[in-house]
């Protein structure tokens, strides 16, 4: 009976202790701390040696300006015998708070009086004058601490504090000083180097990272300043001379991978650095033994040459795509191949049969899941473009039963609503989407919501669904690549149901086709209207950062680009585009973007 009581009194006290201790948490975090001081007081007084409590409750006694009492809370602390040096740096700010400069500096030497006793003070004391700002300090604490116990290194923090002392050249001396000893990793720096460094060549941090690279590289010869100085011309997209370095970092290593070569095929590509990315490619097919590796370059060489195809070039693609089929065959490590190809047949050369053969003999071969998801999805889009409806909402069926919670399965979902989407069954595809609008994948959820909001929107306004109709054909057809006939089906919307709901939908997929067909001018024209006449709308974002793409990238002016940036991050932070464009608008105005 008196250990039920005991564990019950216990159990009692521990609520209490925790209800005050959430009650001054959140005053405290409130700014009322005031009230937050109540609880504290007693918290500190049950509780002397927790230094969470002791020190908001400092804070509050500093922040409320009750100096005498912070100051008698340290002095009692340091009587009782619970004393660490950084308790000097407490009193010290405490003291500065108040403007007593010399009592300050007094305990703040005290603080690093206790590291020449005993040097494993030094992170403590050292974190400590960082966290206050007080950087000569910190810098002072952390050497110190490394010259009397050299198993101690602390570059890594003296180099961050450099930076926030503005001594750039001393910073950056110091993390390659890290690297080059092999103390830290690269990617770990760089991630902190990346906050002083921008895209513009130019800029004064850029030009002496480089210098200290290139200083570094005549001292001591080593591939790693080829692989920063690859990095830096990277940030700046000098994406030739990032591949001039890659090179000689491949003909000097010992391991010859091509990994790093991949990746900035692959950056140059994204970046419309087409002959760079073609340069990338043509040497990794020629200077790789591993043939995984010489089919994915080989197939993005033929993607480049896809991007501007006549007839001509076509045809020399589609022997191309016959040569690589006859030297690998069908195998599990090539599923790639097969796709592309198939994908070629069929939005390229419109001979979606063959596709098709080559796609159900691809599903005869042994493959997991994922391997036979990939392959029914990419034969399920062969059967839609070839108005096989049902066949393809079979096959995106099956990859949804089987890859329930991944993407694949979500995206074969979504899949399913477009398909009923483009044959008219607008019912079934908002059952699909009304799923898709929580999928875990941001893309998937946001084409979801904008599908079924157009549906929903003009099955409203018009019982009919004339205008809707016109538009899911319109949206067929240039599924199909016949883009042509698309821009004109539109034109006919916009003509015949101005006013009405579909006009900006109208207005938007027809300025994205225009786009593809590399008619600027017109494109640009849709958005601005949409972006007059619809700006209170759900579609005035995705006008706003295609207009933006449009200048940034196409039409090369790059004030226009940055105002419609600009408008959707200050006016839709809800936005899907709004990282990107925040990210872009920044670039843009010259800021320094990780």
């Amino acid at each position: 009976m008196r250990f039920i009581l005991f564990f019950f009194l216990c159990f009692s006290a521990q609520i209490v202790l925790s209800q005050e201790d959430f009650l001054a948490r959140q005053y405290f975090e409130d700014g009322e701390f005031e009230k937050a001081k109540v609880f504290l007081e007693k918290l500190v007084d049950k509780n002397p040696r927790r230094t969470d409590f002791t020190e908001r409750l400092i804070v509050c006694y500093q922040e409320l300006e009750q100096y005498d009492k912070a100051e008698e809370l340290l002095l009692n602390i340091m009587k009782q015998g619970i004393i660490y040096p950084t308790g000097y740096i407490e009193l010290g700010r405490n003291y500065a708070l108040q403007g007593l400069e010399k009592e300050a500096i007094e305990n703040y030497d005290l603080a690093i009086a206790q590291i020449e006793k005993h040097p494993n003070y030094g992170y403590g004391v050292g974190y400590k004058f960082q966290h206050y700002v007080l950087l000569d300090y910190a810098i002072k604490a952390f050497s110190l601490a490394m010259e009397l116990n050299p198993a101690q290194n602390f570059d890594y923090q003296i180099a961050r504090i450099y930076g926030e002392q503005g001594k750039i050249d001393e910073m950056f001396g110091a993390y390659l000083k890290l690297i080059s000893e092999g103390k830290i990793s690269p990617a770990n720096v760089l991630r902190n180097i990346n906050d002083f460094i921008t895209s513009d060549a130019e800029n004064p941090n850029n030009i002496k990272f480089k210098r200290i690279l290139l200083q570094n590289a005549q001292r001591n010869p080593d591939v790693l300043w080829n692989e920063l100085l690859g990095w830096l011309f990277v940030q700046q997209k000098e994406y030739s001379s990032a591949f001039s370095q890659e090179r000689a970092i491949y003909r000097r290593s010992e391991g010859k991978s091509l990994h790093r070569l991949q990746g900035l095929g692959k950056i140059a590509l994204d970046n419309q650095e087409v002959e760079v990315a073609r340069d990338v490619y043509t040497f990794i097919v020629e200077n790789s033994d591993n043939k995984r590796e010489v089919l994915d370059a080989q197939l993005s060489l033929i993607e480049i040459r896809l991007m501007d195809a006549e007839d001509k070039e076509l045809l020399s693609i589609e022997k191309t795509f016959s040569e690589l089929m006859q030297e690998y065959g069908y195998q599990m490590e090539t599923l790639q191949l097969q796709i592309a190809y198939a994908n070629f047949l069929t939005f390229n050369r419109n001979t979606p049969d063959l596709a098709i053969e080559i796609m159900e003999k691809c599903l005869e071969l042994p493959l997991n899941n994922y391997g036979n998801a990939y392959i029914k999805n990419t034969l399920g889009d062969i059967l839609v473009f070839n108005q096989e409806f049902n066949r393809a909402l079979i096959y995106y069926s099956q990859i949804q039963k089987n890859l329930k919670n991944d993407v694949l399965g979500q995206e074969a979902r979504f899949k399913v609503a477009q398909t009923s989407f483009y044959k008219g069954d607008f019912d079934w595809a908002l059952t699909q989407l009304k799923v898709l609008r929580s999928a875990t994948s941001q893309l998937i959820a946001n084409d979801a919501m904008q599908l079924s909001l157009l549906i929903s929107d003009n099955s409203l306004e018009d019982s009919t669904q004339v205008a809707l109709k016109k538009y899911a054909r319109a949206s067929f057809l240039n599924y199909q690549n016949k883009k042509a006939e698309a821009v004109a089906l539109l034109d006919e919307v916009l003509e015949n149901h101005k006013g009405e709901k579909i006009e900006d939908e109208a207005l938007l997929k027809q300025g994205q086709i225009l786009t593809e067909l590399k008619q600027y001018g017109k494109a640009e024209f849709n958005y601005l209207k949409i972006v007059e006449f619809y700006g209170g709308g759900i579609l005035a974002d995705d006008a706003h950062f295609a207009l933006a793409e449009l200048y940034n990238t196409v039409l090369v002016n790059p004030e226009k680009a940055k105002f419609h940036y600009e408008q959707i991050v200050f006016n839709y932070q809800d936005s899907y585009y709004f990282p990107q464009a925040r990210r872009k608008y920044r670039a843009l105005r010259g800021d320094s973007v990780n």
